[in-house]
C-alpha cells in the first residue's frame, strides 16, 4: 500500500512540476547544441533583455494576482516608447519627428510615457471595476485602440511614417550606459540596475503595504474582501494604474535599447508577460504569486528566447514552444486549483 502511495507522490511531483522540467530540458538542449552559448556575454545580453520586459511582467502580475490578464501591455509599450522617443531625438537630426523643437529634458519624455501608460491602464480599470468587463475584453479593446492610435501617431510625422530613432545622446547613454566592473572588460548595465529598483519598489508594494494585501485579498476571493470592507473598485483601479506605470516606463527604456520604434515595437510583449508571470508560479486563477517568482520566470523564458535564437532555431517554432508552455502552466495551475478544492 505504501508503495503504491509512494508511486502515487511521485507522480504527482513530477506532474506538479512538469514545467520547470521542461524549462530545464530546453534549457540543457540549447547547452548541449551549442556549447558557446555560455558566456557572459550572452549572459549580460540575456538580462538586459529581461529587464525592459520584467517591467511589463511586474506590472502584469498584479493584475493575475487579481486573477485578472491585461492583452494591452505590448501596444501600451510601444505607444509610450513612441512619444517618449519622439520627444527625445536628436537636435541634429534632419528629420525630427518635431523639426522645430530643440532637445527637451529627458525627465519629460520619461513623464509622458508614464503618463500614457498610466492613462491606459485607469482605462482598462474602469472597464473592468466600473463596466464589469473581463479584464480580458476590457484590454483587448484597449490594446485595438492604442495599436490604432500608434499607428496615426508615427505616420502622422511630416516625413511620413518611418521608424522614431536618433535618439539624444544622453538618452541613449541613460538607458544603454553602463557601470565598469573591475577587472574586467564588461560593463554593469544601467537596466539591470533599474530593474533592480523596480523590483525592490513592486516586492515593497506587494507585501508592506495596504494596497498589497488588498490586491491579494480581492484576487484570493472577492466576496469575502469586499465584506471584510476592502473597496473592490479602489484596489482594482489602483492595480491597474500600476500596470500602466510599469509598461510606460518600459516603453520609455525599449526605444534606445532597439534602437528605434515603430509600430511593431511591443509585439506580442504582453503575451511574453504573462508567461513569464505563469512559469514564475503566480496563479491564472488569482491570489498567488510573489516578485521573486515573477524575476526568476522572466529570466528563464528569456534564456530560452535567446537561447533559441542563439541555435537559429524557426521562429515559427519558437512560437510552437511558447504557445505550449503557456498552455502546460495554466494546465497545472487549474490541476493544483481543483484538487486544493
Amino acid at each position: 500500500m505504501s508503495e503504491v502511495k509512494q508511486k502515487t507522490n511521485i507522480k504527482e511531483l513530477i506532474i506538479n512540476n512538469l514545467l520547470i522540467i521542461i524549462l530545464f530540458v530546453l534549457i540543457l538542449g540549447i547547452i548541449l547544441i551549442d556549447p558557446s552559448f555560455l558566456n557572459i556575454t550572452n549572459f549580460l545580453n540575456i538580462l538586459t533583455q529581461t529587464s525592459t520586459r520584467l517591467f511589463i511582467a511586474l506590472g502584469t502580475g498584479g493584475l493575475l494576482i487579481l486573477a485578472g490578464t491585461d492583452l494591452s501591455a505590448g501596444r501600451i509599450v510601444g505607444m509610450s516608447a513612441a512619444v517618449a522617443g519622439s520627444l527625445l531625438q536628436a537636435a541634429t537630426y534632419a528629420q525630427k519627428f518635431f523639426p522645430n523643437m530643440g532637445e527637451i529634458p529627458i525627465i519629460v519624455g520619461l513623464l509622458a510615457a508614464i503618463i500614457i501608460g498610466g492613462i491606459c491602464g485607469l482605462i482598462n480599470g474602469f472597464g473592468v471595476a466600473y463596466l464589469n468587463l473581463h479584464a480580458f475584453i476590457a484590454s483587448l479593446g484597449t490594446q485595438l485602440i492604442v495599436y490604432g492610435l500608434l499607428q496615426m501617431y508615427i505616420a502622422s510625422s511630416p516625413w511620413g511614417a518611418q521608424p522614431i530613432g536618433v535618439f539624444k545622446d544622453s538618452y541613449t547613454s541613460l538607458v544603454m550606459g553602463g557601470i565598469p566592473i573591475p577587472g574586467t572588460s564588461y560593463k554593469l548595465p544601467y537596466l539591470l540596475i533599474y530593474a533592480a529598483i523596480a523590483t525592490v519598489v513592486m516586492w515593497f508594494i506587494w507585501n508592506k503595504t495596504v494596497l498589497g494585501k488588498n490586491m491579494f485579498a480581492v484576487g484570493g476571493n472577492m466576496e469575502a474582501a469586499e465584506v471584510s470592507g476592502i473597496s473592490i473598485k479602489r484596489t482594482i483601479m489602483l492595480v491597474f494604474l500600476l500596470s500602466g506605470i510599469m509598461y510606460g516606463i518600459s516603453g520609455f527604456l525599449e526605444g534606445p535599447r532597439i534602437g528605434s520604434v515603430t509600430s511593431t515595437t511591443g509585439t506580442n510583449y504582453d503575451l511574453d508577460a504573462i508567461e513569464a508571470c505563469l512559469i514564475g508560479g503566480v496563479s491564472f486563477s488569482g491570489g498567488i504569486g510573489t516578485i521573486p517568482g515573477i524575476v526568476l520566470g522572466s529570466i528563464i523564458l528569456q534564456v530560452i528566447n535567446y537561447g533559441l535564437i542563439y541555435i537559429g532555431l524557426s521562429s515559427n517554432i519558437q512560437l510552437i514552444i511558447k504557445g505550449a508552455l503557456i498552455i502546460i502552466a495554466v494546465a497545472i495551475d487549474t490541476r493544483k486549483r481543483i484538487k486544493k478544492k
